[in-house]
């Protein structure tokens, strides 16, 4: 197998293992913005709107009307900024960080039980496959 292969078929694997562990976020009850925008602020910490629209890669409006929905929703709030008078502070309340600690503890229950089916030598392989992707993306940030 090629390197682009690899790469193609941990791409295809990902993207199935993702959609698969979205499948427990439904019970949240969040629409999938709202939830990847929370998850930011309940694992990263408080960001700006700009901030927060940068890690979600979509434009500032569309996150400003994400961020209403979780205001509404009592998932997060907004505060001035204390340096720039133009900015806003989102952080997720607690209400906030408990649905995403709830949805993160679902969706690893759900891999578990994926997981579970494995033989030891194969979890053994993927140990240290997780380990090498790690590595290969701390680099990357480094």
């Amino acid at each position: 197998m090629t390197l682009a292969d690899l790469a193609t078929r941990l791409n295809s694997v990902s993207i199935h293992l993702v959609r698969r562990a979205r499948t427990a976020d439904t019970a949240l009850g969040v629409p999938p913005g709202q939830l990847s925008a929370l998850s930011v602020l309940a694992f990263g910490g408080e960001r700006t709107i700009a901030q927060l629209a940068e890690a979600e890669q979509v434009t500032s409006p569309t996150m400003t009307r994400i961020v209403d929905g979780l205001e509404q929703a009592s998932l997060a709030e907004r505060r001035p900024h204390p340096r720039d008078g133009r900015a806003t502070l989102v952080r997720a309340t607690r209400k906030g960080r408990r649905v995403m600690e709830r949805g993160r503890q679902r969706r690893v229950d759900l891999i578990t039980g994926l997981l579970g089916r494995l033989s030891d030598e194969d979890l053994s392989a993927l140990e240290r496959a997780v380990g090498a992707v790690a590595k290969a993306l701390e680099t990357e940030n480094a």
